[in-house]
């Protein structure tokens, strides 16, 4: 069946279910997104989507704009000490919670020490660990202090990890929090089921003139097709992912567009570096030379993804180019050979449900067969994956082999795409180094790039450890994705971020 005749089909099926109509109201944008949310704590959630849900009702004390710049929210500015271990930060006044209750500095330090409290378990944490204190100085004032200088630190400010729930709300729903979000944004919560959040204009919004629509819903459809048909229906006003093979449906509708970004989102298949046969470096390197990398951004992305060539990717500060990995079956069964598995073995993946996360492993597994390595696909729910990989308490008590994810440092900092990725410290549940990945060198240079905030240094130690790595291939390098989203012409300042987060605070419909 071709694109055309799928994307027919699925606006048919939608209309058949009841989901096609008339359009929506001219001020309740709807947004269609690939997968559900995980949960709308943001201090307690894994995945960029849910984030992006909780940005629409809660802020931090800085915030990125849709070039994932630097930007205040909550905080107005700041001053740091000359050793860079003590940062006062002079907080905006006169902002209440959607509960009314006020914002001050007490709101921040019940928040932060709520995150970093050990006790809380919260996935999160390690963006504010490394400070010791939090000290109210008066209502509009807060001081965190640092053991030592920590170069990254206003850039984990601007993670949604650490944006700021009502008091009030922590201490009424307790961990219930997740499901009854309470914080100073644009938009306050209505309600969330299954496959729909939905939240309504903040008519106290600190921000003049913000925001333009009365509400918004976010709204899961994990097949492609589906999600396009609810644009082509007006079912939804803005789409993200846009599906890749079904960019030339949008480009023939006068009445959408399409945007095409670049990113820092980084695809791979995570090998466990402490399981056999991936504990050997000889395994996991073959493995690399085994996938053509420039066949899978053809086939899973259409071409809108490019190679890997470096664990960090060129849209981040610090970024220091690798030789890459070609496409050598002979040299990927030399390896194998020298590793003892001339014969192959089997093992198996798993990653999301959606269409692209199942062609990808799909993928995978065609290309790892030319080397005899047999690899069972396992697609799980959002929740359920997530359940699997985090969970866990110790590494022998990780039961994924090989796990397909993607990852986007939404704090626009290397230190959020090596330090969670690759530190030895890093291990499930703590962090997201789901390859068990450890090197004593990598980890020294790690952390001199957090030790510091002078520049120089920190490229001079980012690029070591890059360097380092690299060549220890604990992942299977897939590609650096380009961002497609897909919208109704008349919607505007819905931006959707090189993270692949969304920002949608000056949403408008005309």
């Amino acid at each position: 069946m071709s694109v055309f005749a799928r994307a027919f089909a699925a606006a048919a099926l939608a209309s058949a279910l009841g989901l096609a109509g008339p359009a929506l109201a001219a001020k309740d944008l709807v947004v269609g997104v690939a997968a559900n949310l995980t949960g709308l704590d943001p201090q307690n959630a894994n995945d960029t989507l849910s984030h992006s849900a909780a940005r629409l009702m809660m802020q931090g004390l800085f915030g990125l704009d849709k070039d994932m710049k630097l930007v205040p929210a909550l905080a107005e500015s700041y001053e740091a000490n000359a050793n860079a271990t003590e940062f006062t930060f002079k907080l905006r006044k006169g902002v209440v919670f959607h509960d009314g209750t006020p914002f001050n500095a007490q709101a921040v330090k019940i928040n932060f020490e709520r995150l970093v409290n050990p006790d809380n378990k919260l996935s999160r944490a390690s963006l504010l660990n490394m400070v010791k204190a939090f000290e109210v100085v008066d209502d509009a004032t807060i001081k965190l202090k640092l053991d030592n200088p920590f170069g990254a630190l206003l850039n984990n400010l601007a993670h949604p990890g650490t944006m700021i729930h009502s008091p009030a709300a922590l201490e009424k729903f307790g961990k219930d929090v997740a499901r009854n979000p309470v914080g100073t944004g644009p938009f306050k919560f209505v309600s969330w089921q299954a496959d729909t959040l939905k939240v309504a204009k903040n008519d106290k919004y600190w921000k003049p003139g913000l925001p333009k629509v009365d509400g918004v819903t976010f709204r899961s459809a994990t097949e492609n097709g589906a999600r396009l048909a609810m644009l082509q229906t007006g079912e939804a006003h803005y789409i993200y992912p846009m599906p890749t093979e079904m960019v030339a449906v949008v480009e023939k509708n006068p009445k959408l567009a399409l945007e095409t970004l670049p990113s820092i989102v980084t695809w791979y298949t995570a090998m466990n570096n402490m399981k056999k046969p991936f504990d050997n470096p000889k395994v996991r390197q073959a493995l690399n030379y085994a996938v053509d990398k420039a066949a899978f951004a053809k086939v899973v992305f259409n071409g809108y993804a490019e190679p890997m060539d470096s664990v960090v990717p060129p849209g981040l500060p610090f970024y220091a180019k690798q030789a890459p990995w070609p496409y050598d079956l002979d040299k990927a069964r030399a390896l194998l050979k020298e590793a003892g598995l001339e014969a192959g073995f089997a093992t198996d993946v798993v990653g999301g449900n959606s269409t692209a996360s199942q062609r990808a492993m799909q993928f995978l597994q065609q290309q790892l067969a030319q080397v005899n390595v047999k690899l069972t696909v396992t697609p799980m729910e959002a929740g359920a994956l997530t359940d699997k990989i985090w969970s866990v308490k110790t590494p022998e008590d990780a039961t994924v082999k090989l796990g397909y994810a993607g990852w986007s440092a939404s704090t626009g900092d290397p230190d959020w795409q090596l330090r969670p990725l690759f530190y030895g410290k890093s291990f499930p549940p703590k962090l997201y180094n789901m390859s068990y990945y450890a090197n004593a060198e990598a980890d020294k240079q790690i952390e001199a790039a957090i030790a510091t905030a002078d520049a120089g240094m920190r490229a001079t130690a980012y690029k070591k450890a890059q360097e380092i790595i690299w060549p220890e291939a604990p992942w299977i390098y897939l590609g650096v994705e380009k961002l497609l989203a897909a919208r109704q012409k008349n919607v505007e300042g819905v931006y959707y971020l090189a993270d692949r987060g969304l920002l949608a605070e000056d949403a408008d419909i005309k």
